[in-house]
């Protein structure tokens, strides 16, 4: 166990960021499986906005790599392109 004041803070911070990342990447998950199972293209294409945002932020505060965002959002996009 930690014996310094600023250790112990510093284990309750990173718990906290750390349930607010999983939280973040746990909520973006949930909303790209809900733009794959959407059949409808304007409806599609409206969540699509909305999940690369979302992904990009990911990206931003380093949860996921900007290459792994690339590549979601690439995939997504043709998705949603592909729709009749």
């Amino acid at each position: 166990m930690a014996n310094h004041k600023s250790a112990l803070k510093r284990i309750r911070s990173n718990n906290a960021k750390r349930l607010r990342n999983r939280y973040q990447l746990k909520t973006t998950r949930t909303f790209i499986k809900r733009l794959r199972n959407t059949t409808v293209k304007s409806e599609a294409e409206a969540l699509y906005k909305t999940v690369s945002s979302m992904i990009d932020k990911l990206a931003k505060k380093s949860i996921i790599h900007k290459n792994n965002a690339s590549n979601k959002k690439s995939k997504l996009a043709k998705f949603v392109n592909g729709l009749a």
